[in-house]
């Protein structure tokens, strides 16, 4: 398929950001086409698989990377198709729920994950939550924050109906406009961080057409996989979890988080952010942290 790639020189000198691209180009479903990921840390270390959302890429874990380090952990971060350094498929209709959900189990099984951590937001989780069940030694510790599991068979909260108009009625969104709207105390050499990927509208495919794919009827696509992971979460799932709130979010904020929150099983009581909006991941440390903290008393 035909796709677009940005130039390495808009990823200069990105604030916080230092880390080095890694790539792979031949995931089974995907051959051809360019994945960026992160790996930082010691390559024997237990991974942390941080999975970001929309409009987003692998910058939103800045903030958390050093963190997992100061913990004795690896991270893989990829950026997914359409998004960050990887390649951005030009045609609309090549982004799919079934098609990012393969290439996260290709990366998945590429890397051999074993007892890892899998840490979810926004499409991270509407994705990476419907990941486990299907590579059931891979994962033995959630930290989830404001995302949902889009089952189909309950209506869309307003607020996401809100940000699905938004996005479908601006094909060439301003996303360091929107990233310094969201994210107080953002500089703005952050917010253009995150619009580092998109030069043009050309390049925001991924961005038009994720909204989009949010499962919103029984038959959707995605959907049924999303209830099967839902049972999972509720009734299988053995490992250790954690949850944070960023309190101000007006789409995936704390009454989609509470029912969440009750449908894996487990979970202890969350960390609220009263400050933090959407963009969880921007409250850094004080997330790993306490995650770390929590698992290790859950240990204990």
């Amino acid at each position: 398929m035909t796709a677009l790639r940005t130039p390495d020189e808009r990823f200069a000198g990105l604030p916080g950001y230092d880390f080095a691209p890694h790539y792979v180009d031949d995931l089974p479903g995907a051959e051809g086409l360019r994945l960026h990921y992160l790996d930082e840390g010691p390559a024997d270390a237990k991974v942390a698989l941080c999975l970001h959302g929309q409009p987003t890429w692998s910058f939103l874990y800045r903030r958390m990377i050093p963190a997992f380090r100061a913990a004795g952990m690896r991270v893989l971060a990829p950026d997914f198709f359409g998004f960050g350094r990887s390649d951005k498929p030009a045609d609309e209709a090549a982004y799919t729920f079934q098609f990012h959900r393969e290439v996260l189990l290709a990366f998945v099984r590429r890397h051999a994950l074993r007892g890892a951590t899998l840490v979810v937001q926004d499409w991270g989780g509407l994705l990476g939550l419907t990941l486990p069940m299907d590579l059931p030694r891979a994962f033995d510790r959630l930290i989830v924050m404001n995302t949902s599991l889009a089952t189909g068979d309950a209506p869309l909260g307003e607020g996401f109906l809100a940000w699905r108009a938004f996005n479908n009625s601006h094909p060439d969104m301003d996303i360091a406009g929107l990233m310094k709207r969201a994210v107080p105390g953002l500089s703005g050499a952050e917010a253009a961080a995150y619009a580092a990927p998109f030069p043009d509208a050309g390049s925001k495919a991924g961005v038009r057409r994720f909204p989009n794919l949010v499962p919103d009827a029984p038959e959707a696509p995605g959907a049924a996989i999303s209830r099967r992971a839902r049972d999972w979460w509720t009734n299988a799932w053995s490992g250790r979890s954690f949850m944070a709130i960023g309190m101000q979010d007006p789409v995936l904020g704390a009454p989609a988080m509470r029912l969440l929150h009750s449908q894996i099983r487990g979970c202890p009581p969350p960390l609220e952010l009263p400050e933090a909006g959407h963009f969880t991941q921007e409250a850094g440390a004080v997330i790993v942290e306490r995650a770390m903290a929590s698992f290790d008393g859950a240990n204990g």
